[in-house]
Protein backbone atom coordinates (compact mmCIF):
# COMPACT_ATOMS: atom_id res chain seq x y z
CA UNK A 1 0.00 0.00 0.00
CA UNK A 2 1.10 3.56 -1.01
CA UNK A 3 0.16 7.13 -1.77
CA UNK A 4 1.62 6.82 -5.17
CA UNK A 5 1.38 2.96 -5.64
CA UNK A 6 3.74 3.77 -8.89
CA UNK A 7 6.52 4.66 -7.28
CA UNK A 8 7.20 0.90 -6.03
CA UNK A 9 6.95 -0.08 -9.81
CA UNK A 10 11.33 -0.19 -8.96
CA UNK A 11 11.04 -2.37 -6.34
CA UNK A 12 8.01 -4.52 -7.60
CA UNK A 13 9.97 -5.33 -10.77
CA UNK A 14 12.89 -6.58 -8.66
CA UNK A 15 10.52 -8.95 -6.81
CA UNK A 16 9.30 -10.06 -9.56
CA UNK A 17 12.89 -11.18 -11.21
CA UNK A 18 13.24 -12.90 -7.73
CA UNK A 19 9.79 -15.18 -8.82
CA UNK A 20 7.57 -13.40 -6.23
CA UNK A 21 4.39 -12.31 -7.70
CA UNK A 22 2.70 -9.72 -7.49
CA UNK A 23 -0.89 -8.32 -7.64
CA UNK A 24 -2.71 -5.13 -7.61
CA UNK A 25 -6.08 -4.41 -6.64
CA UNK A 26 -8.55 -1.52 -6.53
CA UNK A 27 -5.85 1.21 -7.12
CA UNK A 28 -3.39 0.22 -9.92
CA UNK A 29 -0.18 -0.49 -10.36
CA UNK A 30 1.90 0.12 -13.94
CA UNK A 31 1.58 -3.05 -15.75
CA UNK A 32 5.34 -3.49 -15.42
CA UNK A 33 4.91 -3.43 -11.54
CA UNK A 34 2.72 -6.42 -11.01
CA UNK A 35 1.20 -9.89 -13.06
CA UNK A 36 -2.51 -8.73 -12.39
CA UNK A 37 -4.65 -6.06 -11.53
CA UNK A 38 -7.89 -6.08 -9.93
CA UNK A 39 -10.47 -3.91 -10.36
CA UNK A 40 -13.63 -3.76 -8.46
CA UNK A 41 -15.80 -3.64 -11.50
CA UNK A 42 -15.91 -2.43 -14.85
CA UNK A 43 -17.36 0.53 -17.02
CA UNK A 44 -19.83 -1.64 -18.69
CA UNK A 45 -20.80 -3.48 -15.58
CA UNK A 46 -21.45 -0.13 -13.94
CA UNK A 47 -23.89 1.30 -16.09
CA UNK A 48 -25.74 -1.49 -16.19
CA UNK A 49 -25.97 -2.16 -12.69
CA UNK A 50 -27.44 1.39 -12.36
CA UNK A 51 -29.75 1.10 -15.18
CA UNK A 52 -30.80 -2.22 -13.37
CA UNK A 53 -31.79 -0.44 -9.87
CA UNK A 54 -33.54 1.74 -11.54
CA UNK A 55 -36.13 -0.18 -13.17
CA UNK A 56 -36.03 -2.69 -9.76
CA UNK A 57 -37.03 0.60 -8.09
CA UNK A 58 -39.57 2.27 -10.21
CA UNK A 59 -40.98 -0.31 -12.42
CA UNK A 60 -40.09 -0.78 -16.36
CA UNK A 61 -41.01 3.05 -17.56
CA UNK A 62 -40.99 6.41 -16.10
CA UNK A 63 -38.91 9.58 -16.38
CA UNK A 64 -34.95 9.54 -14.85
CA UNK A 65 -32.17 11.91 -14.97
CA UNK A 66 -28.80 11.70 -14.61
CA UNK A 67 -27.18 13.60 -10.92
CA UNK A 68 -23.32 13.39 -11.89
CA UNK A 69 -20.00 15.21 -9.77
CA UNK A 70 -18.68 17.47 -12.49
CA UNK A 71 -19.35 17.91 -16.07
CA UNK A 72 -15.06 17.42 -16.45
CA UNK A 73 -15.19 13.82 -14.54
CA UNK A 74 -13.95 11.12 -17.21
CA UNK A 75 -15.03 7.83 -14.75
CA UNK A 76 -18.93 9.73 -14.53
CA UNK A 77 -19.03 10.67 -18.00
CA UNK A 78 -17.56 6.99 -18.98
CA UNK A 79 -20.29 5.11 -17.19
CA UNK A 80 -23.79 8.00 -18.13
CA UNK A 81 -22.54 6.59 -21.82
CA UNK A 82 -22.53 2.92 -20.39
CA UNK A 83 -25.50 3.62 -19.34
CA UNK A 84 -27.28 5.15 -22.29
CA UNK A 85 -25.79 2.00 -24.19
CA UNK A 86 -28.35 -0.26 -21.84
CA UNK A 87 -31.40 2.09 -21.82
CA UNK A 88 -31.44 1.92 -25.38
CA UNK A 89 -31.96 -2.25 -25.57
CA UNK A 90 -35.40 -3.32 -25.94
CA UNK A 91 -35.53 -4.53 -22.05
CA UNK A 92 -35.47 -0.71 -21.24
CA UNK A 93 -36.70 1.26 -23.67
CA UNK A 94 -39.30 2.63 -22.45
CA UNK A 95 -36.78 4.21 -19.22
CA UNK A 96 -36.85 7.67 -20.33
CA UNK A 97 -33.47 9.85 -19.98
CA UNK A 98 -34.76 13.53 -19.54
CA UNK A 99 -31.70 15.28 -17.96
CA UNK A 100 -28.04 14.90 -17.06
CA UNK A 101 -27.10 17.59 -14.41
CA UNK A 102 -23.84 18.24 -12.56
CA UNK A 103 -23.16 18.84 -8.66
CA UNK A 104 -19.65 19.40 -8.94
CA UNK A 105 -19.41 16.85 -6.24
CA UNK A 106 -20.44 19.89 -3.73
CA UNK A 107 -23.60 18.39 -1.04
CA UNK A 108 -25.24 21.80 -1.57
CA UNK A 109 -24.43 22.38 -5.40
CA UNK A 110 -25.93 18.94 -5.54
CA UNK A 111 -28.74 18.92 -3.30
CA UNK A 112 -30.51 22.03 -5.75
CA UNK A 113 -29.76 20.28 -8.68
CA UNK A 114 -31.72 17.50 -7.66
CA UNK A 115 -33.81 20.37 -6.58
CA UNK A 116 -34.31 21.77 -9.36
CA UNK A 117 -35.32 18.53 -11.46
CA UNK A 118 -38.31 18.46 -9.58
CA UNK A 119 -39.45 21.53 -10.81
CA UNK A 120 -38.26 20.96 -14.37
CA UNK A 121 -39.79 17.21 -14.48
CA UNK A 122 -42.92 16.78 -12.74
CA UNK A 123 -43.22 13.49 -13.24
CA UNK A 124 -39.85 12.60 -13.12
CA UNK A 125 -39.35 8.58 -11.57
CA UNK A 126 -35.40 8.74 -10.38
CA UNK A 127 -32.35 10.50 -9.74
CA UNK A 128 -29.35 7.82 -10.50
CA UNK A 129 -26.01 9.43 -9.18
CA UNK A 130 -23.00 7.55 -9.67
CA UNK A 131 -21.22 9.68 -7.17
CA UNK A 132 -21.22 9.33 -3.48
CA UNK A 133 -21.76 12.93 -2.76
CA UNK A 134 -24.88 13.42 -5.56
CA UNK A 135 -27.03 10.36 -4.12
CA UNK A 136 -26.96 11.52 -0.51
CA UNK A 137 -27.68 14.76 -1.25
CA UNK A 138 -30.39 13.58 -4.07
CA UNK A 139 -31.97 11.16 -1.38
CA UNK A 140 -32.16 14.10 0.99
CA UNK A 141 -33.77 16.48 -1.12
CA UNK A 142 -36.19 13.82 -1.79
CA UNK A 143 -37.16 13.67 1.61
CA UNK A 144 -36.99 17.71 2.37
CA UNK A 145 -39.81 18.00 -0.43
CA UNK A 146 -41.87 14.68 0.86
CA UNK A 147 -41.51 13.16 -2.60
CA UNK A 148 -40.51 9.29 -0.80
CA UNK A 149 -42.87 6.92 -2.47
CA UNK A 150 -42.95 8.75 -5.45
CA UNK A 151 -39.21 9.45 -6.87
CA UNK A 152 -36.63 7.49 -5.83
CA UNK A 153 -32.96 7.60 -5.82
CA UNK A 154 -30.13 5.43 -6.58
CA UNK A 155 -26.40 5.44 -7.59
CA UNK A 156 -23.15 4.58 -5.74
CA UNK A 157 -23.05 5.57 -2.43
CA UNK A 158 -21.42 4.43 0.91
CA UNK A 159 -23.30 2.01 3.25
CA UNK A 160 -22.35 4.85 6.12
CA UNK A 161 -23.90 7.03 4.51
CA UNK A 162 -26.76 5.66 3.02
CA UNK A 163 -28.79 3.58 5.40
CA UNK A 164 -30.94 6.20 6.97
CA UNK A 165 -32.09 7.12 3.11
CA UNK A 166 -32.75 3.19 2.94
CA UNK A 167 -34.77 3.32 6.42
CA UNK A 168 -36.79 6.96 4.60
CA UNK A 169 -37.68 5.07 2.05
CA UNK A 170 -36.12 7.80 -0.29
CA UNK A 171 -33.39 5.19 -1.65
CA UNK A 172 -34.38 1.03 -2.39
CA UNK A 173 -30.94 0.32 -3.26
CA UNK A 174 -27.59 1.51 -4.55
CA UNK A 175 -24.31 0.02 -5.02
CA UNK A 176 -20.55 0.32 -4.49
CA UNK A 177 -17.73 -2.41 -4.40
CA UNK A 178 -17.63 -4.55 -1.62
CA UNK A 179 -14.46 -4.26 0.26
CA UNK A 180 -15.05 -7.71 1.75
CA UNK A 181 -15.00 -9.43 -1.54
CA UNK A 182 -12.34 -7.75 -2.86
CA UNK A 183 -9.86 -8.66 -0.57
CA UNK A 184 -10.77 -12.10 -0.63
CA UNK A 185 -10.47 -11.97 -4.53
CA UNK A 186 -7.16 -10.40 -4.56
CA UNK A 187 -6.27 -13.27 -2.30
CA UNK A 188 -7.23 -16.29 -5.21
CA UNK A 189 -6.18 -14.48 -7.79
CA UNK A 190 -2.47 -14.40 -6.05
CA UNK A 191 -2.99 -17.70 -4.97
CA UNK A 192 -3.56 -18.65 -8.50
CA UNK A 193 -0.25 -16.95 -9.65
CA UNK A 194 2.04 -18.77 -6.45
CA UNK A 195 0.53 -22.33 -7.90
CA UNK A 196 1.06 -21.73 -11.67
CA UNK A 197 -2.90 -21.58 -12.75
CA UNK A 198 -2.44 -18.21 -13.94
CA UNK A 199 0.63 -16.71 -15.93
CA UNK A 200 -0.98 -13.18 -16.64
CA UNK A 201 -1.81 -13.94 -20.04
CA UNK A 202 -4.42 -12.01 -22.37
CA UNK A 203 -8.31 -14.46 -21.79
CA UNK A 204 -6.85 -16.30 -19.25
CA UNK A 205 -9.84 -16.58 -16.62
CA UNK A 206 -8.96 -16.79 -13.19
CA UNK A 207 -11.20 -18.07 -10.05
CA UNK A 208 -12.34 -15.74 -7.84
CA UNK A 209 -13.92 -18.02 -5.42
CA UNK A 210 -17.16 -17.63 -4.49
CA UNK A 211 -17.16 -14.31 -6.32
CA UNK A 212 -16.87 -15.75 -9.81
CA UNK A 213 -14.13 -15.57 -12.41
CA UNK A 214 -12.17 -12.93 -13.76
CA UNK A 215 -10.93 -12.89 -17.38
CA UNK A 216 -7.18 -10.70 -18.18
CA UNK A 217 -7.25 -8.13 -20.89
CA UNK A 218 -4.31 -7.47 -23.03
CA UNK A 219 -3.19 -4.76 -19.93
CA UNK A 220 -3.46 -7.97 -17.44
CA UNK A 221 -6.38 -6.19 -16.02
CA UNK A 222 -9.81 -8.14 -15.20
CA UNK A 223 -12.82 -6.63 -13.16
CA UNK A 224 -13.59 -8.41 -10.22
CA UNK A 225 -17.96 -8.13 -10.64
CA UNK A 226 -20.85 -5.95 -10.92
CA UNK A 227 -21.07 -3.09 -7.89
CA UNK A 228 -22.45 -4.75 -5.06
CA UNK A 229 -26.12 -3.92 -3.68
CA UNK A 230 -26.70 -2.63 -1.04
CA UNK A 231 -30.71 -2.74 0.54
CA UNK A 232 -32.75 -2.70 3.51
CA UNK A 233 -31.42 -6.28 4.07
CA UNK A 234 -27.89 -5.33 4.49
CA UNK A 235 -27.01 -1.51 4.61
CA UNK A 236 -26.89 -1.87 8.10
CA UNK A 237 -23.95 -4.42 8.61
CA UNK A 238 -22.02 -2.58 6.24
CA UNK A 239 -22.46 0.99 7.47
CA UNK A 240 -20.39 0.02 10.30
CA UNK A 241 -17.78 -1.03 8.26
CA UNK A 242 -17.69 1.98 5.73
Amino acid sequence: SANDPDALVPALKKAMARGIKVISFDSGVKKEGRQMHLNPSSNALIGEKLVKMTQEAIGPKGEIAVLSATAQATNQNIWIDEMKKVLAQPAYKELKLVSVVYGDDQTDKSYREAQGLFKSYPNLKAIVAPTTVGVAAAAKAVQDEKKVGTLFVTGLGLPSEMAGHVKSGAVKSFAIWNPIDLGYSSIHAVHAFMTGKAKGTKGEVISLGRVGKATLDENGEAAMAEPFTYDATNVDKFAKIF
